[in-house]
């Protein structure tokens, strides 16, 4: 599997997602995804420390999942490992409007509680998961600096936070001399949303023709898509309402036209239409065979005419 880099790090092209390991998937059956995915080249673990408390969960869950793994097969200087805090409630049983946030101490105590939960020394890439504007900046990536300085954590990246609060967050840092944030963690794929939705995800943040210009200029930042492959609903699940609109009709049928000329199953060009964008695919696989389907797309070669045909049907 081809490699990308998040700063220092070089990481699988893919990213794994271990969103349900520990709740709804099992060990046996998580063991068996990221063993496949290590078998494929994969090097790139995605969790996060609040998975999955909106369905009865703690938030431990994922982690110790794939810190169990970790463990028995003795890899962990082969895998890159991804974590996220801000976004886990203080209370079980409520949401995000309760999140333990962003303030320097907690991001520090937050990562004390997942390198244990993960049992490795040091986290790979450490994202602020949502923004928390009631803490200034300086409060938040002097947290991160001392992680990064205490060899805690290596790099660091934002999820679900808008374009110009990542670009202010990293000119605090510039001026404090602070490691920058390396990546950004969105929601992306092929079909977008109406301008403007809602989507019916608490605290999801689409990544914006915007981030992706800035991304381009800058040239050190990393984009990673989670909801790649929008749940399911590429193959048969409804798209909501967020979807229903002409742009979507338009980009099914050139997608599906594409698909088949290549042989390939629809997730699989949408995730080679995000890797030739050098856009990293966030996938969550629940058994071996949908991973399988997932890596797939590694072999497909998009044609210039087949990716202008996709970007203009819009």
């Amino acid at each position: 599997m081809r490699r990308q880099r998040i700063g220092s790090l070089e990481v699988s092209a893919l990213a794994l997602g271990t969103l349900p390991f520990g709740k709804s998937v099992d060990d046996r059956t998580a063991f068996a995804i990221m063993d496949r995915f290590a078998e494929a080249g994969g090097t790139f673990l995605d969790t996060a420390n609040n998975y999955v408390f909106w369905d009865g969960g703690t938030g431990d869950e994922s982690e110790q999942a794939v810190g169990r793994w970790l463990a028995a097969r003795g890899n962990r200087d082969e895998m890159v490992v991804a974590t996220k805090m801000g976004a886990r409630p203080l209370t079980p049983g409520t949401g995000l409007e309760n999140a333990e946030g962003l303030a320097g101490d907690t991001v520090r105590s937050a990562a004390a509680a997942s390198l244990k939960r993960l049992g490795i020394e040091h986290i790979d890439l450490y994202y602020s998961h949502i923004e928390d504007r009631s803490v200034t900046l300086e409060d938040t990536l002097g947290g991160f600096a001392s992680l990064v300085e205490a060899g805690q954590v290596r790099e660091i990246g934002a999820s679900n936070h808008a374009t110009w609060r990542f670009e202010r967050a990293r000119a605090v840092s510039r001026a404090n001399g602070w490691p920058l944030y390396t990546a950004v963690q969105q929601r992306y794929s092929y079909l977008r949303p109406r301008p403007g939705v809602k989507l019916p995800e608490g605290g999801h943040v689409h990544m914006t023709d915007e981030l992706l210009d800035y991304a381009a200029a800058e040239g050190d930042v990393t984009l990673v898509a989670y909801s790649a492959l929008l749940a399911g609903r590429y193959r048969d699940k409804p798209l909501g309402e967020a979807y229903d609109h002409p742009g979507t009709t338009r980009r099914l049928k050139v997608l599906h036209e594409v698909s088949d000329e290549l042989g390939a199953t629809v997730n699989q060009v949408v995730l080679a239409w995000l890797l030739r964008q050098d856009i990293i695919p966030l996938v969550g696989a629940t058994s071996v065979a949908q991973l399988d389907e997932t890596l797939g797309a590694l072999e497909l070669k998009l044609d210039d005419d087949q990716v202008d045909r996709l970007d203009s049907a819009a």
